[in-house]
Formats: structure tokens, C-alpha cells, sequence
């Protein structure tokens, strides 16, 4: 008996190690509707093999592993090139973050699982978008590593995305996604429920035709030349600004209103080396436009390192600089570091934190005004909309993904700036040491030829301004606020539910 018992055990166990595996497969397919493979069309049913096995779950314990396995391999295939910097702790990380889809995964089941009907159907296709939207919300928090790889950002190619987008940010595009989902899991696991989940399929067509046929459109307003300048891979900092210097007197002639360097492009305190002051103010003049670069360095103050853009004119710098707030986790500082500090041990994790600016600013060479972001602070919508409703014409984005080279990251990066010039009606640069760069007009839609990684050059694109404030920029995240409201009404209308059944099952007391 203790051996046969043991063997069912021993059973058990495989079956959930394979369930296991099988959710975290499904989790990461719609890695695959992000660049570089970039399938867009496929994220519309990328979720249906997760959203089948979660309501196939014989309990509802198991569905929200199922939740949380899947979203640990979604979290691992869309960061995946991470892992040679952070090896073992990015499987960590991916483990730690799937568990904000454990209950995702449990409301799969509740809504589309056994004895689902057509009001539970009808449910699904608003909650499961909705309760989506709270992970995506929660795990956009810096510290449990920002909002890189939102379902709605694998849409930048899709125009009719991107009106979404401007209407409600990639919130919108992302809770478009899942009920698409959706509501094709509904069609090909419930019979019963096909007509509500056409309905719905028809009714986010309709709403999505509506919205890129008639939904306002930023106006086009005359034009800048923004030079971008890319050293491409070089072995020291010295180095890279010498060739930084060279390529930007390239530029004398083709008369640009602003060049623009990469992060990091500068390797030393400006204000302690005032011989590189000097020949950026130098290189100014003879360009005809003011030089906007990234400080990457120990500040002359001792108060640590920090990134900072500075605009450099013919008389040296221009008006505020901006220290770059949102730090990667790990590769800029390390969470906790007494703690967590050993991961510089099995990585290339910050050997030494960064400090983080306090303050968004918009700076003005004169002729335009634009908002500086930093590297990762682009997958950010909040920080491109605050600048883009303070006076910003323009939105940059001062990149490196030097370490990523061979990877998926450049492309998945520069997608981000077409989502974000989308989202806030304003054209976006995206400049780095590296690659890729690339330039999006208003509409999120591509401006000249993009810089391809490891390529050593200069561009001069003649970026079309636009006025107008979007939707979006007007309503902020709107989107995420309405389905958390929808989330907490329905947990509140099934905690009711469970408490007058619970009532109600109660023996009635002994008459005496």
C-alpha cells in the first residue's frame, strides 16, 4: 500500500513538473510579438494556449500555478537577453514577478473554467483584460523593474494601435490584446458562449475602427533638423568622445537646430574637465547648433555618480540639466544592496549605485523645446506625458544598449519611442552610442532611416512638429484607474456572493 501510495505521489509530482513547464511555454510565446521577431498580429492570440490550460486546471490552486509559471516565462522570454548580466538571478527575478499572474490565472479558471456561462463569458472578456492591467500596473513600479515588455507595446507597427494609444495609452493597446484573447479562448473551448464571445470580438472591432477613423490627430506644424550622432562600439571613453567630436564637425554645413549624443557619452565631470567643456562649446559654434550630451561620471561634488544631460552652446551649458530619476534595478543600482549586494558576484550587476535625479525638465535651445529622457526611462508613459504637458516639442531619448549588442534589446528600445511619440502627439528621437536609433514623427510613425546597431555615423532628420494635446496626455492613465475600479467592484460583488452562501448553507437552529 505505502508503495503503491508513494507511486501516485511520485505521479502527481511529474505531472505538475510537466503542467509546469507547459504554462511557462505559453507564458513566453508572446515574447515572439516583440521585436526582433516583432509578429504583432500574433500577441491577438499569443495568450489562447496560457488562457486554455489556466481554465483546464482541475483546481483552482493549480490554475494560479498555472498563472504563475506562465507569467514567470513571460517574464523570462521577454527580458531573456538579460541573462549574461545577471545569469541565475534574472531566473530569480522571473520566478519572483510570474507570481503577480498567480491570481490572473485562478480568474482564468473562475470565469472560463467549468459551468461557465454566458454571463461569466461576458464577464472574462472585461476582468481578465482588467486583472492583466493590475500586473502590468504593479510591476511597472521601478524597483520591481520597470514597464518594459507591456503586452500593448509589441503593437508599434499596428497604426490602428497606435490612435489607441494616444486615446489611452499602451494601457488601452494592452487591454485590447487580452480580450481579443479572450475571447478566442471562449470560442474554441465553450460552445455555449460563442455569441457573447463574437460580440465582443466585433464590438473591439468596431471600437478600434472608430477610434483610428475619427479619434482626434495631432496637427503638423512646421519642422526641426535634429542631427543624431553614433560613435558605435569603442573601447574607452576617451575614445568614444574623440570620435563623438569627429563625427559631430561632419556636421558643419548641414545646419541642425540640435545634435544629439548618446547616454553615457561623456566620460568625465564637465566641470572639472573644462578642457572637454571647452571643445564641445567649440564644436558648437562651428556646427551652428547646441550639442546635447550625457554625463556619465563621478560628480566633482562627492555626492556619487549620476547621468546627466547637459545642453552645451557656444558659451558652454544651457539653462538646467536633468539627472536621469529612474535607475535600472541592478544594472545601475542594486535594491537593497546590503542584501542583495552578492549579485555582483555571479553578474554584471552596479558595482556602485547611481544617484537619482529628483525633477523632470524641459530644456530650450531657443528655437525648440524638448524633453530629455534617459535609456530605460522611455518605457516609462508617465514620464514622456509629463514632459510633453509641460511645453515639450520634442521627446529624447539618450540611449545605450552597448552590452546588448547581439540581442533583441536595441529593437525592442527604439519601439518604445514610436509607442511613446503616439501616445503624447510628440515626435520622439531616440539617440544612442550603439544602435539602434531612431526618429518617430507625431503619429508614432518611423522619420528617415534608422542607425542599425555597431554602426559608426551621423543622420540629420527633418523632424515634423505637431500641436495639439492628446487624449491621453489630457486624461492620464484612465485606462489602468477604470480596471482596477472593475476588479475591485467584482471582488467585491463575489466576497458578497460567498458570504450569503455561506450564510445560507448554515443548519437552521434546533426549535426547543
Amino acid at each position: 500500500m505505502r508503495a503503491a501510495a508513494g507511486a501516485v505521489r511520485s505521479a502527481g509530482a511529474g505531472t505538475r513538473w510537466r503542467r509546469g513547464f507547459a504554462a511557462a511555454a505559453a507564458g513566453a510565446l508572446p515574447a515572439l510579438a516583440f521585436p526582433a521577431p516583432s509578429l504583432w498580429w500574433l500577441a491577438y492570440v499569443a495568450l489562447v494556449p496560457w488562457l486554455l490550460l489556466a481554465r483546464s486546471a482541475p483546481t483552482a490552486r493549480q490554475a494560479a500555478y498555472d498563472g504563475w509559471f506562465g507569467g514567470a516565462g513571460f517574464m523570462l522570454a521577454v527580458h531573456h537577453w538579460l541573462l549574461p548580466s545577471l545569469t541565475v538571478f534574472l531566473v530569480i527575478l522571473a520566478l519572483m514577478l510570474g507570481a503577480l499572474w498567480a491570481p490572473w490565472g485562478w480568474l482564468v479558471r473562475r470565469l472560463l473554467g467549468p459551468g461557465t456561462t454566458a454571463g461569466s463569458a461576458t464577464a472574462a472578456v472585461v476582468l481578465l483584460p482588467s486583472a492583466w492591467l493590475m500586473v502590468e500596473l504593479v510591476r511597472s513600479w521601478q524597483a520591481l523593474g520597470g514597464p518594459w515588455g507591456l503586452l500593448g507595446a509589441s503593437q508599434y507597427e499596428f497604426t490602428p494601435a497606435l490612435r489607441l494609444a494616444s486615446v489611452g495609452g499602451v494601457w488601452l493597446v494592452s487591454f485590447l490584446v487580452v480580450l481579443v484573447n479572450t475571447a478566442v479562448a471562449a470560442l474554441i473551448a465553450v460552445p455555449a458562449v460563442r455569441r457573447p464571445a463574437l460580440a465582443a470580438l466585433a464590438l473591439s472591432g468596431v471600437a478600434t475602427t472608430g477610434v483610428w477613423l475619427w479619434a482626434p490627430r495631432p496637427h503638423e506644424s512646421g519642422s526641426v533638423r535634429i542631427a543624431v550622432v553614433q560613435p558605435g562600439t569603442v573601447s574607452t571613453t576617451g575614445a568614444r568622445f574623440a570620435r563623438e567630436l569627429a563625427l559631430t564637425e561632419r556636421l558643419a554645413g548641414t545646419h541642425p537646430d540640435l545634435v544629439v549624443w548618446g547616454e553615457s557619452s561623456v566620460g568625465s565631470d564637465l566641470t572639472v574637465r573644462t578642457d572637454m567643456a571647452n571643445q564641445l562649446a567649440s564644436m558648437s559654434s562651428r556646427v551652428g547648433a547646441d550639442i546635447l550630451v550625457n554625463v556619465d561620471a563621478q560628480r566633482a561634488d562627492g555626492k556619487g555618480i549620476s547621468k546627466t544631460s547637459e545642453l552645451i552652446g557656444p558659451h558652454g551649458v544651457i539653462g538646467p540639466t536633468y539627472d536621469k530619476m529612474r535607475l535600472v534595478p541592478f544594472g545601475e543600482y542594486i535594491p537593497l544592496r546590503p542584501v542583495l549586494g552578492w549579485a555582483t558576484s555571479v553578474g554584471k550587476a552596479a558595482a556602485q549605485n547611481r544617484r537619482p535625479g529628483t525633477r523632470q525638465v524641459v530644456m530650450n535651445t531657443g528655437r525648440l523645446r524638448f524633453g530629455p529622457l534617459v535609456c530605460f526611462e522611455s518605457a516609462f508613459p508617465d514620464m514622456s506625458r509629463h514632459l510633453a504637458g509641460n511645453g515639450a516639442q520634442v521627446l529624447i531619448a539618450q540611449s545605450s544598449t552597448s552590452s546588448f549588442q547581439h540581442s533583441w534589446a536595441p529593437a525592442q528600445h527604439a519601439s518604445l519611442a514610436a509607442l511613446r511619440a503616439a501616445e503624447d502627439w510628440r515626435p520622439m528621437v531616440h539617440a544612442t552610442l550603439t544602435g539602434i536609433s531612431a526618429v518617430y514623427d507625431a503619429n508614432g510613425h518611423p522619420v528617415g532611416r534608422r542607425i542599425g546597431t555597431g554602426s559608426s555615423t551621423t543622420a540629420v532628420y527633418s523632424v515634423p512638429l505637431a500641436t495639439g494635446v492628446s487624449p491621453y496626455v489630457r486624461l492620464g492613465d484612465w485606462v489602468p484607474h477604470l480596471a482596477l475600479v472593475m476588479v475591485v467592484v467584482a471582488a467585491g460583488y463575489e466576497g458578497s456572493r460567498a458570504i450569503r452562501v455561506r450564510r445560507l448553507s448554515r443548519p437552521a437552529p434546533a426549535l426547543r
